[in-house]
């Protein structure tokens, strides 16, 4: 079966399941009947193959199981899942969280800003009603009173006007549409600081509540209503432990419970689930505290560095005052942020006490205590028992143990199961203790895990992988311990529910094995060599001379009337140069000088004249 053909048949059960769920009066989300899929699947009771394509009865099985856990509303384990799925479909970062609420608050203006930027404006009446518009856009923006209140905008339009004033609405309207969206965004932050100030003033601040004031009062208020959700969640959890500690003990005489076995360990999960939420809440709101009071430090030294600045004065220069004016509207948006992060931390809290229902119809109210008595173990006290036993790191060599002396950032090691005792688990047949670090933390494979006691060290210390598959298949049977120890490594067929995506295939084959390559760069920056460069300046001199060639150019200069006498103009000739031609060797000759004489050009006593000729040369072979 292709990738797609299982992606659609997955589909398919999953709206099949969902679609019985409904038919019995009750609506299930597709991500918690995707989770339940795999939960089913995974458990080894049920008797899924992965590996082979399910055939019609696999998947009518698989319906009816996914079903009945879905339908069983009395169920704890359900309940913790569906606890795990709301949690995480809802929780995120606080980073996260106010840039979605910026996300929000923009597009609510989007509109706005786009009626703003896009007018075309004719009259003198367009004119005011795109000022109006500009002023119900700072007042949306700023989040400082209604704009549909009156005294709310004439105070925000006349703090426009003292820094926008109507005669300027040509220059902007003859802007681009990006600085028009950026002019506004100035000018929203002025026109807040502005306001601001003269609240601080007692000369205006029309609609604008005393945000620090109601953060002082709401933060200590969550503060307190977490601690004390935390601690009855806390105080159920060692409960059902101390029970399930007698249950579990064969040496120990209890009496019949009327609650199964399987039952308890169910709530204990919820109420572990539950408080582990509950600190990651809490932590959040602690962090909120201490960026409040930043905030709030940093607006008072604002607003009396505008108080120095402004003074008495009747005008101040723009360069000086916008800055501070624009620094009190960050710091109330940041004050802003912080009142929408804790409402929704508020409301993350409150909506988990109903995932908490079937557990808290075990046992009426106080039942519980009456059968314990006064015999129940709180963590402060077995953590100081624990830590008097602790482990020597000489006594197993094979392995790495980790103490609080001995080790840096001790306290921050990212605890195995989150800080939950594997031993315990395994062999008390899935009961939750939480280690104590002080007794020694082992280092496994760059694992660090965490343990209830010395000798659960000690016997995990000698078989830890052993002990690691058995965690993993009490996980298979649970699968709420996935989310509730964080064991979405172990399980690459389980994808955490932030990280699932529509369309995803729910049942993946865990890879084990692939095959790798990594190359190095033999030259980790980029070539530059420059083909035409020189070092020979005679080379360099030739190719001037080539380029240059002035045999075959004229070189040209004129003078107008204005430059006349004011500069020097030369120009440039070529000389002739004198040509030599040198051969390999000199070459000489030697010829005998010519010796003839003539005889009788005087005349005689005869008339006449005899000439007699005579050659007296010597011959050249001689």
């Amino acid at each position: 079966m292709s990738r797609a053909q299982a992606e659609s048949v997955i589909k398919n059960i999953i709206r099949e399941i969902a679609q019985e769920c409904a038919g019995k009066g009750h609506a299930v989300s597709e991500t918690l009947v995707a989770f339940m899929v795999k939960a089913v699947v995974l458990d080894p009771r049920n008797l899924f193959n992965v590996d082979r394509t399910l055939t019609k009865q696999d998947v009518r099985k698989l319906v009816e199981l996914c079903v009945d856990k879905l339908m069983d509303q009395g169920s704890p384990s359900l309940d913790t899942i569906k606890m795990q799925v709301y949690f995480d479909m809802n929780y995120t970062s606080r980073r996260e969280f106010i840039e979605e609420h910026q996300r929000v608050l923009q597009s609510r203006l989007v509109p706005v800003s786009r009626e703003i930027t896009d007018s075309r404006v004719k009259t003198r009446e367009d004119l005011e009603g795109l000022y109006r518009k500009i002023v119900s856009y700072v007042l949306l923006r700023s989040g400082l009173g209604s704009s549909t209140d009156i005294t709310t905008v004439r105070e925000a339009t006349a703090a426009l006007q003292s820094v926008f004033p109507q005669s300027e609405l040509g220059t902007f309207l003859s802007l681009i549409k990006k600085d028009k969206e950026q002019q506004l965004n100035d000018l929203s932050m002025i026109v807040t600081g502005i306001r601001l100030f003269n609240k601080d003033s007692r000369k205006g601040g029309e609609g604008i509540d005393d945000l620090p004031a109601i953060l002082n009062e709401a933060i200590p208020s969550t503060s307190k209503d977490i601690e004390w959700e935390l601690e009855l969640s806390q105080s159920l959890a060692w409960q059902y432990t101390s029970w399930l500690e007698r249950l579990l003990d064969p040496e120990v005489e209890t009496r019949e419970c009327i609650v199964p076995l399987d039952m308890l360990k169910q709530a204990l999960y919820n109420v572990r689930q539950h408080e582990a939420f509950l600190k990651v809440i809490l932590a959040d709101v602690i962090l909120c505290a201490k960026q409040v009071e930043t905030l709030q430090t940093e607006l008072a030294t604002c607003m009396k560095l505008l108080r120095v600045t402004v003074h008495s004065k009747t005008a101040v220069p723009t360069a000086q005052v916008f800055p501070h004016f624009t620094a009190l509207a960050k710091f109330w948006s940041g004050l802003q942020d912080e009142m929408v992060l804790l409402s929704i931390l508020s409301n993350i809290m409150e909506n988990l006490q109903p995932f908490l229902a079937a557990q808290s119809q075990l046992f009426p109210d106080g039942q519980l205590e009456d059968i314990l008595g006064l015999e129940i173990k709180k963590y402060e006290q077995r953590m100081k028992e624990s830590s008097e036993n602790r482990i020597d790191p000489y006594e197993i060599k094979t392995q790495e143990w980790l103490l609080p002396e001995t080790t840096a950032n001790f306290d921050k090691l990212p605890l195995q199961y989150n800080g939950i005792c594997g031993y315990t688990l395994v062999k008390k047949d899935g009961l939750l203790l939480p280690g104590n670090p002080s007794i020694g933390v082992l280092k496994h494979r760059e694992k660090y895990y965490v343990f209830s006691s010395k000798e659960a060290a000690l016997r995990f210390g000698s078989k830890p992988d052993e002990y690691i598959a058995h965690v993993a298949e009490k996980a298979k049977q649970s699968p709420e311990l996935i989310q509730l120890l964080q064991l979405h490594q172990q399980f690459a067929c389980v994808t955490p529910y932030p990280e699932m995506q529509s369309g995803e295939r729910l049942l993946v084959k865990p890879i084990t094995k692939c095959d790798s390559s990594t190359q190095t760069d033999t030259h980790l920056l980029e070539t530059n060599i420059v083909k035409s460069y020189e070092w020979n300046e005679w080379e360099l001199r030739r190719k001037a001379i080539k380029l240059a060639n002035l045999r075959s150019k004229v070189t040209h200069s004129m003078q107008t009337n204005l430059s006349h006498m004011r500069r020097d103009n030369v120009t440039q000739t070529y000389h002739l140069e004198d040509v030599a031609c040198q051969s390999k060797r000199d070459g000489n000759s030697n010829v005998p000088k010519p010796q003839v004489y003539l005889a009788g050009l005087r005349g005689g006593k005869t008339k006449t004249t005899h000439m007699i000729k005579t050659n007296l040369t010597r011959s050249v072979s001689e």
